[in-house]
């Protein structure tokens, strides 16, 4: 009878080594994909997406986010609208009627100052009128991407001209305005539209509203303590 030489006991042993590591690591393989799958779940549960219907009927799936977090284009796209809105007049579109509708996305303490500095834009130097056949119209080249200066704060550049062409003056004049822009985020929408016959204009400063954000500072593109 021959016996087992120790060198065969231990090569016999080996492949069931083998196999027991190979489970073993499988087993944790699909633990972490189990516990990867609880994660997840939880994730879409404590980050519900939401049903928004648009006014125009339409309806999407939103993401919740907080309440002071906005994309990058929104805030441009908030910044460039609002003003386009606040600074294009003609005679179908009174400056003073567009003021008491646009400024609804600007803070209180920046109103009588803004409105100041516009006023000086229209020949009459009033927003009450403006001369027949005058038009007046905002062209953006450049709004920077938004940087943040604070938890729900934001400043962006824009870089445009302030065209006016008159019934005399078809070529028209332009006026730089090149401003620094500050924009922050609100818990309630500023903007709302009359109960009666909403003109154009209040339900584009209304959409504009949806984003819940608001022009609390403008400033010369020059000025370093634009805060």
């Amino acid at each position: 009878m021959q016996l087992l030489k120790p060198e065969n006991k231990k090569s016999s042993i080996l492949p069931l080594l083998a196999v027991g590591t190979f489970s073993l690591h499988l087993f944790t393989l699909l633990l972490l994909i189990f516990h990867g799958a609880l994660l997840q779940d939880l994730s879409r549960q404590m980050t519900p997406q939401s049903l928004v219907q648009l006014v125009d009927g339409n309806a999407i799936i939103a993401d919740a986010k907080p309440s002071f977090e906005r994309y990058p284009e929104t805030i441009r796209r908030f910044v460039g609208e609002t003003m386009t809105l606040m600074l294009n007049w003609s005679e179908q579109q009174l400056p003073n009627t567009i003021w008491e509708i646009s400024s609804q996305l600007l803070s209180n303490d920046l109103k009588p100052k803004f409105k100041s500095e516009i006023t000086s834009l229209t020949a009459t130097t009033q927003l009450e009128n403006i001369n027949r056949g005058t038009e007046y119209v905002l062209v953006i080249q450049q709004i920077s991407q938004p940087i943040p200066i604070g938890q729900g704060k934001w400043k962006v550049e824009m870089l445009a001209n302030h065209l006016a062409f008159s019934s005399s003056n078809s070529l028209g004049t332009s006026t730089t305005f090149n401003k620094q822009i500050l924009v922050r985020a609100i818990d309630q929408q500023a903007t709302s539209l009359p109960d009666a016959a909403p003109l154009p204009w209040h339900r584009a400063a209304y959409r504009l509203g949806e984003a819940k954000l608001e022009i609390y500072n403008i400033c010369e593109i020059t000025d370093k303590n634009c805060s």
